[in-house]
């Protein structure tokens, strides 16, 4: 995930932190938030049982994580720049830590939803923050290791969060997923308090009414596309929350366009390499993410596979960006980030159709795991180059914003993927058992699969992103759309 990375404040001359140190503490939290990304993915079968939850309140476990973490980020960005970073982070820390442990208590449904709600609200102000944090805190001639390492605890989160979540809930019970976040963040704050400097930027006006325009919006939209099976897609309920979402999001684009201290200034959209790749990162998550919440209930519920045992079989899946994503950064001065944007987003159309395809009661493993491994190296080489080409021609100072808003657009992306695929799941006729599982699971797995090949389409835009001959740099390319 693209996470804000701008030149840090000046700050009051303070005794020298071990390097280490420093890492530790802002890549600690940040593991943690991004491990809960994903790390409830595998729990879902068991809450579902556990809490009698329904598809629609299982969408909500995710979603409202992933909402209210979009809605946020970039006000967190600014609230760190006018009341200090490391405020802002230490908050989000204790905001996230609180959170999880108001989710291991849930007895309820709805309570599970708004602890992830709350969740959501403190990863927004960890995630932003904590790579500013670092490059604060160490000497520029050590702050490429240190970018570097940070980057693979990120990855890590993200990759380890199935494979945890499956062997906490099937050696304890769901409710630990939670727990362990508790002691981290009591070892995270003192920590942070210590090592990190407390630096400030801009001190420019909250963008509020952007903020709340924009999540009232998407959480309209959203809501509308969740609510559409069950109470019907004319319904006043769906059609008023749709229009309303629409609504709002327009007027979201109207104030931003208005007020002199927008959340997200519409000028970065006149460069065509950020334009393209927002919408391409938008419409991979969409497809990527919405495909795994339906593949990993179908590899317990139809396959019978414990939570452990499914957080394995995606292993080739989540792992290999581990390995790929580095080797495609550094090919991409080379062959350029294009090439490797729609390559990567091919493969992992092609591994979604291959298991869209194969997806039986009875589907051996075997039959899986090529799909799984196309998937993988896909991901692999989307991440980096995406993120490349979104600040490809963009000045410095618009840097911050340019990376939260790609990771505002991709957390929202997540979620209305896996509410539309939910929504063709339920639309089939899908339940939550072996035999009305399969049939209803593969047309929301092909939906996923097609708008990835939308997105390769898409991606065919980009500038070429190759380095000019003699130079590190990428080649210039025109602003203009």
């Amino acid at each position: 995930m693209t996470q804000l990375l701008e030149a840090p404040a000046a700050a009051p001359a303070r005794r020298a932190i071990p390097v280490w140190l420093a890492i530790v503490a802002a890549s600690l939290p940040m593991f943690m938030a991004t491990l809960d990304n994903l790390v409830m993915t595998n729990a879902l079968p068991t809450i579902a049982v556990d809490l009698s939850a329904s598809v629609e309140e299982l969408q909500w476990f995710i979603n409202a994580y992933t909402l209210s973490f979009a809605s946020f980020i970039l006000m967190a960005a600014a609230l760190g720049d006018r009341f200090g970073r490391r405020t802002v982070f230490v908050a989000g820390i204790a905001v996230f830590t609180l959170a999880s442990v108001f989710s291991a208590l849930s007895t309820e449904p709805w309570m599970l939803i708004l602890g992830r709600a709350a969740q959501g609200f403190g990863a927004a102000a960890v995630m932003p923050l904590s790579l500013t944090l670092l490059v604060g805190s160490v000497s520029t001639r050590l702050r490429p290791l240190a970018i570097g390492i940070w980057g693979g605890i990120s990855g890590l989160g993200v990759a380890l969060g199935p494979l945890i979540g499956g062997a906490v809930v099937e050696g304890i019970n769901w409710q630990s997923i939670f727990w362990i976040n508790v002691p981290v963040g009591i070892i995270a704050v003192p920590l942070a308090l210590a090592a990190l400097p407390n630096t400030f930027g801009a001190r420019v006006r909250a963008d509020i009414v952007g903020v709340l325009l924009v999540g009232i919006g998407v959480l309209g939209l959203v809501y509308g596309i969740v609510r559409g099976n069950d109470a019907g897609w004319g319904s006043l309920e769906v059609m008023g929350s749709l229009g309303l979402g629409a609504m709002l999001t327009l007027a979201f684009v109207w104030w931003e366009n208005r007020t002199p201290t927008p959340l997200l200034p519409l000028r970065l959209f006149r460069d065509r390499s950020f334009t393209v790749a927002n919408i391409v990162g938008l419409l991979f998550s969409f497809g990527i993410f919405g495909a795994v919440f339906i593949l990993i209930q179908y590899l317990q519920v139809v396959q019978g596979y414990t939570p452990l045992q499914a957080g394995l079989a995606t292993t080739p899946w989540t792992m290999a960006p581990m390995i790929v994503a580095p080797l495609a950064g550094l090919v991409a001065p080379r062959v350029g980030t294009r090439i490797l944007v729609v390559a990567g987003l091919v493969l992992q159309a092609t591994g979604l159709a291959w298991l869209g395809l194969v997806m039986a009661v009875e589907t051996p493993y075997v039959e899986m795991l090529p799909a799984f491994i196309l998937a993988g190296i896909g991901m692999g080489l989307v991440f980096a180059p995406l993120s490349t080409a979104v600040l490809a021609t963009m000045r410095q100072d618009d840097h911050a914003k340019a990376s939260g808003t790609n990771s505002t657009l991709r957390e929202i992306g997540v979620a209305l993927g896996i509410a539309v695929l939910t929504a063709v799941f339920v639309g089939a006729g899908g339940q939550l058992t072996p035999t009305g599982y399969v049939d209803a699971a593969v047309p929301a797995v092909l939906v996923g699969a097609a708008v990835l090949a939308l997105s390769a389409v898409i991606a065919l835009a980009l500038p070429l992103g190759r380095a000019a001959r003699g130079s590190g740099a990428p080649e210039s390319t025109s602003p203009s759309i």
